[in-house]
């Protein structure tokens, strides 16, 4: 049994049940947040290209926006719950350390604080899966 394994072992024996209402409170929360992503384009294409990355800033501007509406979907309804934090992961990292971070570590800066907590749960969500209200588990006892 390699770490992973061990690890998503774990996760899933201490899960309480509380924690499966934060995973879809995260999921709506990340697909309301790629609905309005998609919806306001300019603003997000805005934050891209102030980081100076050499990729073309459409595909990064459809990839957040795209990995948040399918990812929160994922998430919410507990459907490949792993890998759809891994999706996001990447995104929240960038949010919270090159794109936030810029407009100072203060209270009043919302967006930084909504970013590392979601960064947590995803985190948080990775390790421990998507719990007993989940499609993943529904899944698990019903394999036909």
């Amino acid at each position: 049994m390699n770490v992973f394994q061990r690890l998503e072992y774990w996760g899933d024996r201490h899960h309480p049940a509380w924690l499966d209402v934060v995973r879809i409170g995260l999921g709506v929360f990340l697909f309301a947040k790629g609905i309005g992503f998609i919806s306001d384009t300019t603003r997000l294409t805005e934050l891209v290209s102030g980081l100076r990355i050499d990729f073309w800033p459409v595909v990064a501007v459809h990839y957040v926006a795209f990995a948040h509406i399918f990812g929160g979907f994922l998430i919410a309804f507990g459907l490949l719950t792993r890998f759809a934090c891994l999706v996001q992961i990447p995104i929240l990292v960038v949010a919270v350390f090159f794109v936030n971070i810029r407009q100072g570590f203060s209270y009043l800066n919302s967006e930084l604080w909504i970013s590392l907590l979601c960064l947590f749960l995803t985190l948080l969500f990775y390790i421990v899966g998507s719990g007993r209200m989940s499609m993943d588990d529904w899944m698990r006892r019903h394999p036909s």
